[in-house]
């Protein structure tokens, strides 16, 4: 009978979520959920002085919040837990133990000047440097009085000499890696916590853990751990490296290309389902040429199979690309409770809401949604809305201005003669107001449009001229031909 398919997430706690964790997340839940498996969330928190619980905190609801849940974790509980590394340190004694009995690891009391001082040595003849087992000879009486006497010591993995480590992967195929160029490691630190590529196969291990699917930077720590595994009688897991995400640039993707972190996305105003399906395409292709994908949708067409070797690469026009058409389907009730935070930051809205405000912001939300490509852009394609009358912006808008000064004065009579304030209405009276003074196209509009915003970009102008409604129209005209008196 077929094992169930459990895969892991094991993040640092050091930082927030970053877009190639979030990435390999991903891949693991969706791996797990197109085979009916289970996915295990572990917080790897070995790295004492850099991890924390708040970073803890906010991997998860980043993770939450891309809709990536799990069936095990730290604070799911589970009956292979605990899932912190450091609530586990009893849990590797006995492996240890195992190891040091039979002979597979020993006790290393080598000083980290000592150890410094041979691998100079070693560079120095033109080797790569490795730990060569000076402590390994120690006979075991000194060991065990050293031992007692309070020194410190760490323990080292006894690496099997002249051997090729095969892994086979399920993304790279067969990868070989040749033992003399390891050395011995450690895998219990002097201070008594194991390194992290100890600890891993014991989690992985006790975890019941079948896949290891993981960014492609771990794959040159898989020949220790396959040896681990080997020294522990255990059969091995399924390993699936994932290439790297690269900047546009192509070298590695770092803070010098813009966000990288879960969070910086989601507060940019991303939306999470946006996210997930420019993440998904990273590195994986489906068998068809669809780009759009729900989460559901795509944990029935993810496969291994067709994750690629070659690195991805974060094409930020992309994901604003795909954002945007997201946010284009957006109804206007999303639409503005997605926005409102944006909105509220800038000024443009407080406190409770009245239902006719509320209208009034979805019609104003809707004529830019077209716009937008994540939510932080709304409050400056929204600006013309809000605070009242506008001084024409430099350049071309302040010359429209000048030269329609006589079609503004035109249109400022006629605006109260418009029976019914709305599109259709205002779209015929500036048709009739060109025909009657010949003028059309950018003589026409423009004009109007720089005296009520300000601008030469925007919404639709019926549109935008509905939404300031009458007055505030005649009041935008009205000064955009008193600052057109003042210049002269």
């Amino acid at each position: 009978m077929e094992r169930e398919t459990r895969v892991r997430f094991a993040p640092s706690p050091t930082g927030p979520l970053h877009i190639g964790g979030a990435r390999s997340a991903l891949f693991n839940w969706l791996f797990a959920r197109r085979r009916g498996g289970k996915m295990v969330l572990r917080v790897e928190d070995t790295d004492t002085e850099r991890s924390t619980r708040e970073s803890e905190a906010e991997i998860m609801e980043s993770l939450r919040w891309l809709g990536l849940t799990w069936d095990e974790g730290v604070d799911t509980g589970g009956e292979r837990g605990p899932y912190r590394q450091r609530e586990r340190l009893h849990i590797y004694g006995p492996h240890v133990k195992g190891l040091l009995r039979e002979g597979k690891a020993y006790y290393c009391f080598c000083s980290a000047e000592e150890l410094e001082s041979g691998r100079q040595e070693m560079l120095s003849r033109g080797e790569v440097p490795r730990h060569q087992g000076d402590c390994l000879s120690l006979p075991h009486e000194e060991v065990k009085e050293r031992l007692a006497r309070g020194e410190k010591a760490a323990i080292r993995f006894k690496v099997p000499a002249g051997r090729e480590v095969v892994i086979p992967d399920l993304v790279r195929g067969e990868v070989t890696f040749k033992t003399d160029g390891i050395g011995d490691f450690i895998i219990i630190k002097s201070d008594g916590i194991p390194t992290y590529n100890f600890a891993v196969v014991v989690d992985d291990l006790e975890m019941g853990i079948t896949h290891v699917i993981r960014a492609e930077e771990h794959l040159s720590n898989t020949p220790r751990q396959v040896l681990i595994y080997e020294a522990l009688g255990a059969d091995l897991p399924h390993f699936a490296h994932i290439s790297l995400i690269l900047g546009e640039d192509r070298s590695k993707m770092s803070k010098r290309h813009g966000a990288t972190s879960i969070f910086q996305y989601r507060r940019m105003g991303y939306l999470p389902e946006a996210l997930v399906n420019y993440l998904a395409l990273l590195g994986w292709s489906p068998e068809e040429e669809e780009e759009f994908f729900t989460l559901e949708e795509l944990a029935r067409a993810f496969s291994l199979d067709r994750v690629t070797k070659s690195p991805a690469v974060f094409d930020s026009e992309k994901l604003n690309w795909m954002n945007g058409c997201y946010l284009r389907k957006l109804s206007p009730e999303r639409l503005l409770s997605h926005s409102l935070p944006y909105l509220q930051e800038a000024g443009y809205a407080a406190g409770e809401i009245a239902p006719e405000r509320e209208e009034w912001l979805k019609a104003v939300l809707v004529s830019i949604q077209t716009k937008v490509e994540y939510l932080a852009q709304v409050p400056e394609q929204a600006s013309v809305y809000f605070g009242g009358v506008k001084d024409p912006e430099e350049g071309e808008a302040r010359e429209f201005i000048r030269k329609g000064r006589l079609l503004l004065q035109e249109l400022l009579q006629r605006v109260e003669g418009v029976e019914t304030w709305d599109e259709e209405n205002i779209k015929e009276a500036l048709k009739v107001l060109g025909k009657d003074l010949k003028i059309k196209g950018k003589s026409l509009f423009m004009p109007v449009r720089a005296a009520v915003s300000g601008q030469l970009w925007g919404p639709e102008l019926p549109t935008l001229m509905c939404l300031l409604g009458r007055e505030g129209v005649k009041e935008r005209i009205a000064h955009s031909l008193k600052w057109v008196e003042t210049e002269k």
